[in-house]
């Protein structure tokens, strides 16, 4: 009678047990985890074992009870998917979400903006300062020897590059960033090649790159790009030079002291189209997407000069008789 009670007893004393560790996981799995502010980042180094990740939640006050979160993960059979990288932890993410999170693979993401108009070398510059990128900065290498890294051996950098927002996960080389944008703009610049006018005065993507990069520099107008477009190309027909300023700036390089002069006009340079005919050798920036339709999808009309009137947008004029009294207008300032 005595060993029936006491194993009546031990019985029931188990099953409390059972019961109250049963409860207190169903209050692990519902308890958010520990967070002061608006998130923590957990960083998960490749290679990290589930006991490791879980010892360090512990260490930094993010976790309460271990033994439950590797049991959950067991559980869940998650015990080997978690992947590598730098993740956010809110106040209102509960165990199971974290662990899905960290087995889904939905790190942290940075960004990193390359502005239209902008040259490929101040395009590297903005690479270079990004942190959260890894290797070596691709400012310090020549041209040759980075176009030689991105596969396209021989190839001048400038306009190859699609300025944009990109986003990217911590430790992202560099390089690779750097070539997404470069096969971006092969497809962007693809597609318009696709779509272009007929008969236009040049005959590669690569030239209507060129035209685009001019375009790009001449205004930040988006409804006038075409128009700029219109002239330029109408301007190749006739056998006109394009005599646009932003090609001079550019073939001067690190002379240019901000100051555009007359004598600058006269340099001999292969980008100064006061001198030379046709388009200029290479693209003088990086080109948006607006920029490359205006360059294949000039807009009709008879124009053949503009000049700036001071407010970001231009005048343009059908004559140079025209085209004289709007400089005189809006540069000269005389009636």
């Amino acid at each position: 009678m005595i060993w029936r009670i006491s194993l009546g007893v031990l019985l029931l004393a188990t099953l409390s047990l059972v019961g109250g560790l049963a409860l207190e996981y169903q209050h692990f799995l519902k308890t958010p985890l520990s967070v002061s502010g608006p998130r923590a980042v957990v960083e998960i180094p490749r290679g990290t074992s589930l006991n490791a990740l879980t010892h360090d939640l512990v260490q930094r006050g993010i976790l309460a009870r271990p033994y439950y979160f590797v049991a959950l993960a067991y559980r869940k059979g998650q015990q080997s998917s978690i992947k590598a990288g730098e993740y956010a932890v809110t106040p209102d993410m509960t165990p199971s979400a974290f662990l899905d999170h960290i087995v889904s693979g939905k790190v942290i993401q940075y960004d990193l903006t390359i502005v239209e108009g902008r040259t490929f070398r101040q395009a590297l510059a903005v690479l270079d300062a990004q942190e959260a990128l890894t290797g070596e900065p691709l400012s310090q290498l020549s041209d040759d020897a980075l176009m030689e890294r991105l596969g396209r051996p021989g190839m001048h950098p400038e306009g190859l590059f699609f300025p944009d927002t990109y986003r990217f996960p911590r430790h992202m080389a560099r390089l690779a960033l750097l070539k997404q944008t470069m096969r971006r703009m092969d497809r962007i610049l693809e597609e318009a090649w696709e779509d272009r006018e007929p008969n236009l005065p040049f005959s590669t993507p690569y030239e209507a790159l060129i035209m685009a990069s001019i375009i790009e520099k001449e205004t930040a107008v988006a409804a006038e790009r075409p128009q700029i477009g219109g002239v330029f190309v109408r301007r190749l027909r006739m056998g006109m030079r394009l005599q646009t300023d932003p090609t001079v700036i550019y073939g001067l390089g690190e002379q240019f002291d901000g100051n555009l002069r007359r004598a600058d006009l006269r340099a001999d340079t292969p980008y100064n189209t006061y001198v030379i005919d046709g388009l200029p050798p290479t693209p003088i920036a990086l080109p948006g997407r607006g920029a490359i339709r205006a360059a294949v999808r000039p807009a009709a009309g008879d124009s053949l000069y503009f000049v700036a009137k001071g407010d970001g947008t231009h005048a343009f004029s059908r004559t140079l008789q025209e085209h004289n009294r709007a400089v005189r207008r809006y540069i000269l300032s005389k009636p």
